[in-house]
């Protein structure tokens, strides 16, 4: 007999109703749960290895997020017609779970555990990705797989001033501040989002407004695991310590590894001492070592590398490379330094370097995002890559992984708040190819992109950069904020965060919090010397290039937008596309039409100026509303014996009769005029009934005088 299935259910504000129930679908996993809040239905299932694998020595963690596009009634558009590799989309929102999820598992906890989240009927005004974390959580937290606490993640975002826990997507897309932000009852864990420039206290009210819901959420979860009876976890096989073997690892490697790490030295140079030392460490214990002692040895020094370093940031204020706590690596940068890309730059910032290239395109070029509930393209996206060679590596290239589209959306949203909308036709992508990394690249990728969309001319109206920043605290008290992290550093702090932003306010932020019990205090005096460091960078790219190039380069393709009456869209386009075709052929241009708010935009490209010009001007006329009095150049496209038909704009004939040609009476149209002579004419009259059009060549010549009977001079017309 099937067991009931079990439910509880809480409110966001505003009659927002969401439920959480257990024991109806996915019954084997170890954890699964549903999450529903209108029509938006989230699958979450957890399963747990019962043993780790042989040798296994770090946490094997996979969460996976994907979207069923049956759930909005949509088939995939793929060759195959079927849901294949995940989408940035999928990655990223998988990424905010895992990150969240990661630190409730316990250090000596090595089974592989794997989260699937799917998206099994959707909601067009609800996002998924707000509601994917808390169902990873529901799922964990009925299961006896164990885990330390209970968390939940909210979307908070700020619209016309007032906070909303997880807006629908109509209020999203008004909003200037959207975060997503994980926590525990007690402990902000996870932040990453982007503002149109708020400022840290800003930022700091969002994280309250964010807690107070994540607690109910907890709350809720709670509710659901008493129901279904869950009192302990289940046990777990540790990995093997030994207290001799800790203790002389200690004795041979403390006072070397806290030479090596004050000796202001280079990463590979740190890094080839480091290795060394373990060398002779393992050594050491002689050629009758066996294998586990060897692990063991390993493992002690690293943890114990791990301590020597934080207490000598905490203790002596010193840094690996000798630095100031709040002290900013050497910069260098530089912009056009690649001759063929529309532009480009080259930012270094101590031994982390990016080359950065933008390129424009036209609406044809746009990226298609696309997701179950929502399809759409984005004219302007930012790609990273992060070959081995930046770390001095050898290793496959198999695409890009999941922390190099989750850098490059970070890079992206913070650039993107910059990037003119409306009516700027270019699609533009910016790419960043790590060549050096040593500590947050993908930083360095908003400092590179910045003077690269700069030195390309597109029109920012501020430089954006951004700062990688460490927090190391201990139970003493003692706190230390390190400015521009080394990739050593990076590991080590008990909250990492990168925050971006122009001189008058935060564009984007990621940040992992590790610690317990982080004071609103010590969060805001980080964000402050971030925000120094920020301003540090921020002047010397002003230095390099104080503003976006007046225009583009000269080879980058020329862009025209006209905004047309909805009515003309069609006599552009001409009869299956005859017209447009036949002026891109002649005009050596791209263009593009679309239709927006009854309108017509037509977006005009070429690397010819006076391409664009001639094919401007053939729109121009295509769209002209004549007007009786106005005076046009003409081609005769046809004659007949009561006059000649001439084309005076682009597709539209008038007649222009015998009697109009001139003030000479005219006997035939024999030998006046042949197709394709370009006559000068004067648009005269518009018939109201049938729309024709009169036309007038006599009217642009003088009249002629003639003499009456006593010899006097009139004006009188000859009939």
């Amino acid at each position: 007999m099937l067991s009931q299935p079990l439910s509880v259910s809480f409110d966001l504000g505003g009659g927002r109703e969401v439920f959480i129930e257990t024991g109806k679908l996915a019954r084997q996993a170890d954890g699964a749960v549903t999450i529903r809040q209108g029509n938006n239905i989230l699958l979450a299932t957890v399963v747990a290895n019962k043993e780790p694998k042989e040798g296994q020595s770090f946490f094997p963690l996979s969460v996976d997020y994907q979207e069923k596009f049956a759930s909005a009634g949509r088939i995939p558009g793929s060759f195959f017609k079927r849901e294949a590799r995940l989408n940035d989309y999928e990655i990223l929102t998988s990424r905010l779970v895992d990150r969240a999820l990661r630190p409730l598992f316990p250090e000596d906890y090595l089974c592989d555990v794997q989260v699937l989240i799917t998206l099994i009927s959707s909601d067009a005004e609800i996002l998924p990705d707000a509601l994917a974390c808390l169902a990873a959580s529901a799922a964990l937290a009925v299961s006896d797989i164990p885990i330390k606490e209970i968390i939940s993640e909210v979307r908070v975002a700020r619209v016309a001033g007032n906070f909303i826990v997880n807006p629908s997507r109509s209020e999203l897309e008004k909003a200037d501040m959207d975060f997503i932000i994980a926590a525990t009852e007690k402990n902000l864990m996870m932040v990453e989002g982007e503002s149109k420039e708020c400022s840290e206290e800003d930022l700091v009210k969002a994280l309250g407004v964010a807690h107070d819901a994540i607690r109910i959420q907890i709350k809720a979860q709670e509710q659901l695991r008493a129901l279904k009876g869950i009192t302990q976890n289940r046990d777990y096989l540790k990995p093997a310590t030994n207290d001799e073997i800790k203790e002389k690892v200690a004795a041979f490697s403390k006072d070397k590894i806290y030479e090596i790490s004050k000796g202001q030295t280079t990463k590979h140079e740190r890094g080839d001492a480091y290795k060394a030392l373990k060398d002779a460490l393992i050594e050491s214990f002689g050629e009758d070592a066996g294998d586990e002692t060897k692990k063991l040895a390993k493992k002690y020094f690293d943890d114990l590398q791990w301590e020597v370093v934080r207490n000598m940031i905490l203790d002596d204020r010193i840094r690996l490379d000798g630095r100031k706590l709040d002290q900013i690596r050497p910069l260098s940068m530089e912009t056009d330094v690649l001759p063929t890309p529309h532009g480009s730059s080259l930012f270094t910032r101590g031994e982390t370097q990016s080359l950065t290239t933008v390129t424009f395109g036209t609406p044809l070029d746009e990226l298609l995002i696309e997701s179950a509930a929502k399809s759409y393209d984005s004219k302007f996206f930012l790609h990273y890559n992060f070959p081995p060679f930046s770390t001095g590596e050898v290793k496959m290239m198999r695409g890009q992984s999941r922390r190099e589209v989750g850098h490059g959306n970070l890079a992206m949203r913070s650039l993107k708040q910059m990037i003119p909308t409306g009516d700027y036709a270019y699609t533009v992508r910016v790419v960043s190819d790590i060549l050096e990394s040593n500590g947050s690249s993908s930083m360095a990728t908003v400092c590179a992109g910045s003077l690269a969309l700069m030195d390309a001319g597109v029109p920012i109206p501020k430089h954006v950069s951004g700062i990688a920043m460490g927090l190391i605290t201990r139970e003493d008290g003692k706190y230390a904020i390190l400015s521009d992290i080394l990739g050593d550093e990076d590991h080590l702090g008990d909250m990492d965060f990168k925050v971006t932003g122009t001189r008058d306010g935060i564009c984007g932020v990621q940040m992992d919090i590790k610690v317990d019990g982080l004071s609103m205090d010590i969060m805001r005096e980080a964000l402050n010397q971030a925000k120094a460091g920020r301003l540090h960078i921020l002047n010397a790219m002003y230095d390099a290039i104080a503003e976006a190039r007046p225009d583009v380069k000269p080879h980058a393709p020329r862009m025209v937008k006209l905004i047309i009456d909805k009515e003309f869209i069609g006599a552009v386009i001409g009869p299956g596309g005859k017209v447009i075709q036949e002026l891109q052929k002649e005009t050596g241009t791209t263009i593009n039409i679309e239709e927006v708010a009854d309108k017509g935009e037509v977006s005009i490209f070429s690397n010819n100026k006076e391409g664009v010009q001639k094919a401007v001007d053939t729109i121009r006329s295509i769209v002209a509303i004549p007007e009786v009095g106005d005076v046009y150049e003409g081609t005769v496209k046809g004659i007949k014996e009561f006059g000649a038909f001439v084309e005076f704009l682009p597709k539209k004939e008038g007649l222009l009769h015998i009697s109009e040609i001139s003030w000479k009476r005219l006997e035939s149209m024999d030998g006046i005029f042949k197709e394709g002579d370009k006559v000068k004419v004067k648009l005269v009259g518009i018939d109201q009934k049938t729309g024709k059009y009169k036309l007038s060549r006599k009217a642009l010549m003088p009249r002629p005088e003639r003499q009456d009977a006593n010899g006097a001079q009139n004006n009188t017309s000859v009939s």
